[in-house]
C-alpha cells in the first residue's frame, strides 16, 4: 500500500488538510478500490477523548452511496494509513487549485495549451 500512495501522490496534487466540501480519493487493496468522494460533513466524536471524527462522505460513482467513517486526524489527512477490517485504507483531499496543479499534473499545461489555440483562431 505504501507504494501506491507513494505513487499516487507523483501523479496527483494533495491537500494537507481535509475539509467540508473536498474531493477526497480513497485507495483500499481489499476490496480493490481507487474512487473519489466528496466531503459532505466532518464532525467531532464526542463518545472519545481523543481527536477522532465522523467523515462523511458521497462516492461519486453510479449509484451515489454515501458513506461514514471515523477516523483521527492523521487518518482523515493522508498522513497514516490505517485499516478497517483488518484490511490497508488511504484517504486524502485533493488541490484543485492552480498551485496544487502546477508541476504535479498536466492541467496547468493543457490550460497553457488551449489558452494559445484560442488567440490563433
Amino acid at each position: 500500500m505504501l507504494k501506491i500512495v507513494e505513487e499516487l501522490k507523483q501523479l496527483i496534487p494533495f491537500k494537507e488538510t481535509t475539509d467540508i466540501g473536498d474531493i477526497i480519493l480513497i485507495v483500499a487493496k481489499e476490496p480493490q478500490l481507487l474512487a473519489y468522494a466528496h466531503v459532505n460533513d466532518i464532525e467531532r466524536d464526542t463518545s472519545r477523548k481523543d481527536e477522532w471524527w465522523h467523515i462523511h462522505f458521497t462516492m461519486l460513482a453510479i449509484p451515489l452511496q454515501k458513506l461514514t467513517w471515523t477516523l483521527r486526524t492523521d487518518q482523515m489527512t493522508g498522513q497514516e494509513i490505517f485499516t478497517m477490517g483488518g484490511e490497508e485504507r488511504f484517504i486524502k483531499a485533493v488541490d484543485f487549485s492552480e498551485k496544487g496543479d502546477a508541476g504535479k499534473s498536466g492541467i496547468t499545461k493543457t490550460k497553457k495549451k488551449i489558452s494559445t489555440l484560442k488567440r490563433v483562431k
